[in-house]
């Protein structure tokens, strides 16, 4: 056997296993009331903050600060590594609500917020304003509780995503420091969950494994991640049913380094996000669309991750993916009929229009090391190649981005078992899409994992540019040493 089939079955092995620990950390015995005391924050300040964000308040829970410093009582102390979850209880199949059971068990009841019932905005918004209020006021548990904090995305990518797209407003705002985030996996992908060292899959001995990840969440290293600001612009019209990442916006405006090349429409609908691991348009978009609407109508058929992905696989067979329509022209479905791609280059400020292989069906740019559950379609290139496509090593924090190409079916299964590489078409600081409708109106897109159909004028050009975020998002690193 030759040195790539045993890298190859070495990995399918290493998968296999994975898929069976799950994530643990054999051998290590974690005391449940040691790590209740390290990451359990006093009374006061948890009675606080679900107050402040049920009342939208951070005057009202002042209350609790008074009571706290009242004559007698004891000096609150602050935890020595706080921990605030946020949890997707739909997610993970039958486990979400066990889990969260099992975390209010093992810290604070009010640590834990139901995605369902408290979004992170509203604890950032209220929240972590009552903390630092209550620091303002000459609190040291207080401050020394919102610099210590780190927090948990129980959920799949998207729901990580959301988390980190929320904290991060804190640096926007200048309310540092940013808290570092760590993941519970209860997505199908989870693919930031392997690209940090969390694991691809909710562990079967999930009992005792939460408690690990809690502590590691304490205690782990931290990594630093990019993130890519993503803009549309597009002639006013139907209204989109965008992922929660994708928001309308009025203050908007493209690189005018790059001349727009026709009229644009009177009116335009302008739309803003962040996504942290990939965006795509085309054919993988549009099996995710079609995946996304049947788990939403029948959910009872998607229970966990290993239903869902053979749901998903037998969903692309009838998209036209793998076969595509005998009454529909091949070559019509080649994404360079509705579309132009310009990029910024490594190390370059002009932007270049770079040509877009006729047999492209699907175009992902990609941030992560990890796409599609843990596959790695960039794959990891030779350095003689690397230097003559003036390509660098990719990584997660490297400030550029991966844009490869994708064929029918059978190549992106190829791509996907890492038989081959996908089809590389550049790298770059920053990217514009300019889409026009042609044989089609509409195209479908993702980013994330969430997606969403896009109308197409064949009047006016859609414009899609990406440019990465100008600060990092911290990431606990679930990687044992």
């Amino acid at each position: 056997m030759d040195s790539t089939a045993s890298r190859r079955t070495a990995s399918g092995r290493s998968s296999v296993v994975e898929s069976i620990k799950g994530f643990t950390f054999a051998g290590v015995r974690i005391s449940k009331e040691d790590l209740r005391r390290r990451i359990t924050m006093p009374e006061y300040l948890r009675l606080a903050i679900r107050e402040a964000i049920q009342k939208k308040d951070v005057d009202t829970p002042r209350r609790h600060l008074d009571m706290a410093y009242s004559a007698g009582a004891e000096i609150p102390q602050p935890a020595e590594a706080p921990v605030i979850v946020f949890i997707n209880s739909k997610s993970g199949g039958r486990h979400g609500p066990q889990l969260k059971a099992r975390l209010q068990e093992l810290m604070g009841e009010e640590q834990v917020f139901d995605l369902s019932d408290v979004k992170p905005h509203e604890f950032v918004q209220y929240g972590l304003s009552c903390l630092e209020k209550f620091a303002a006021l000459g609190d040291s548990c207080a401050k020394v509780t919102r610099e210590r904090m780190r927090v948990v995305a129980a959920g799949g990518d998207g729901t990580v995503g959301w988390v980190l797209g929320c904290l991060g407003d804190l640096k926007k705002q200048g309310r540092e420091p940013v808290p570092p985030t760590g993941i519970i996996p209860l997505g199908t992908g989870n693919d930031l969950s392997r690209s940090f060292g969390w694991g691809g899959s909710f562990p079967f001995n999930w009992k005792s494994a939460t408690k690990s990840i809690l502590d590691k969440v304490a205690t782990g290293p931290i990594n630093r991640l990019d993130s890519w600001n993503l803009l549309m612009s597009m002639p006013a019209g139907e209204k989109l049913e965008t992922p929660h990442s994708l928001k309308p916006t009025e203050d908007a405006s493209l690189d005018m380094e790059l001349e727009i090349d026709g009229e644009l429409p009177k009116k335009l609908s302008n739309y803003q996000g962040v996504y942290y691991n990939y965006f795509s348009i085309g054919m993988d978009a549009q099996v995710a669309y079609g995946f996304h609407h049947l788990r939403n109508e029948k959910p009872y058929l998607a229970q966990g991750p290993i239903s869902n992905k053979l749901i998903y696989s037998g969903y692309s067979c009838t998209q036209g993916w793998f076969f595509t329509p005998c009454s529909s022209d091949p070559c019509l479905r080649g994404l360079n009929n509705i579309l132009r791609l310009y990029v910024k280059k490594v190390n370059s400020s002009k932007w270049e229009q770079i040509s877009v292989p006729s047999s492209v069906r699907s175009i992902v740019t990609l941030n992560l090391p990890s796409y599609g559950g843990g596959r790695n379609p960039w794959g990891r290139l030779k350095p003689e190649y690397l230097e003559k496509r003036v390509f660098v090593e990719a990584h997660a924090d490297d400030g550029c981005i991966e844009i490869f190409g994708l064929k029918q079916g059978w190549h992106a299964s190829m791509v996907m078992v890492e038989l081959i590489s996908a089809k590389h078409i550049a790298q770059a600081s920053a990217i514009r899409f300019e889409l026009r409708a042609g044989e089609w109106d509409e195209a479908y897109m993702q980013m994330d994992g969430e997606p969403w159909k896009q109308p197409i004028s064949k009047e006016y050009s859609t414009f899609i540019e990406i440019k990465r975020v100008p600060f990092q998002s911290l990431m606990v690193n679930g990687k044992r040493n």
